[in-house]
């Protein structure tokens, strides 16, 4: 098992126009904030401490498209395929990495799947350790049968129960969040661009493969060893942006393209010695 690798489920979606690509209807997206005309589709990524990529996805058909069988065949979409909520989708991508071996140590996602749950139930049948958010108005059990919201049980907690963590470092530092640890008896269960079906699998399949092969460039340039003091080492975004410009029809040479990617990489690193001196001085003034 990777020391630290992370099964992530998130949902993203693609503001489109007409009525005609598979899984498409009016619904709230990620990408716009809002309810747009959008296609929808859940995806598993892996984070591992060396890099992170997408290893699976599976397209949200409503039931408004899977009610309507020949609309679902006029978009290319099997006869087999029944309507299935964003956290089962999520349920058989997991599955599928279990089977596969895929090493992970738990499973993460937000409050569309912790608020869910039948998925939380067969996470725990299964053994497999998740954190997944939930709503604020999500009521945990308090005992002797009774019920809280989250938010009401959090304002409870007295302030030496919490300690703060970081998440990990971003572009601005560290990503601070305050943590506490609370132990619940959870009853369970109770209460892009392609049109067609096939041609949306093939194509997300094929992003999915570049973002991989951009994490493992990136993963084998940080294990030469330490770039240049003054620039950030190659992210995904860079190499990415490197190989579009040298490769698709070039408006400059070589040596012009590595000299804006020197100057960005300083740029940025500049900006984040800013950002984590900043956010150091804060923290002691605090």
């Amino acid at each position: 098992m990777i020391p630290g690798a992370v099964l992530v489920i998130d949902e993203t979606g693609d503001v489109k126009k007409g009525t005609a690509t598979a899984g498409v209807q009016r619904q709230y997206t990620g990408t716009a904030g809002r309810i747009e005309n959008a296609q929808v589709a859940v995806y598993l990524g892996y984070a591992a401490p060396r890099g992170h990529a997408l290893i699976d996805r599976e397209l949200y058909l409503p039931e408004s498209w899977t009610d309507d069988r020949d609309r679902c065949a006029a978009a290319g979409i099997p006869a087999t395929v029944t309507f299935a909520t964003k956290p089962q989708l999520a349920k058989r991508m997991i599955e599928r990495a279990a089977v596969a071996a895929v090493p992970f140590a738990w499973v993460a996602g937000d409050e569309v799947y912790g608020n869910n749950g039948p998925l939380r139930t067969w996470l725990e049948t299964r053994r497999i350790a998740y954190v997944l958010a939930v709503a604020c108005d999500h009521r945990v059990p308090a005992g002797a049968g009774h019920t809280i919201r989250a938010d009401q049980l959090a304002a409870r907690l007295p302030r030496k129960a919490w300690q703060q963590l970081s998440a990990g470092t971003g572009a601005k530092g560290h990503r601070w969040y305050d943590w506490a640890w609370v132990t619940i008896n959870d009853p369970g269960p109770g209460h892009r661009q392609a049109r067609r079906w096939t041609s949306w699998y093939r194509w997300v399949t094929l992003a999915m493969l570049a973002a991989a092969a951009l994490t493992i460039a990136a993963a084998l340039e940080h294990a030469h060893g330490p770039g240049p003091a003054d620039q950030i080492p190659l992210t995904r975004n860079e190499i990415a942006h490197l190989l579009s410009s040298l490769t698709l029809r070039p408006a400059h040479d070589t040596s012009h393209q590595m000299r804006w990617s020197r100057w960005r990489r300083r740029h940025q690193h500049r900006a984040r010695t800013c950002h984590y001196l900043r956010q150091t001085a804060e923290d002691q003034g605090t």
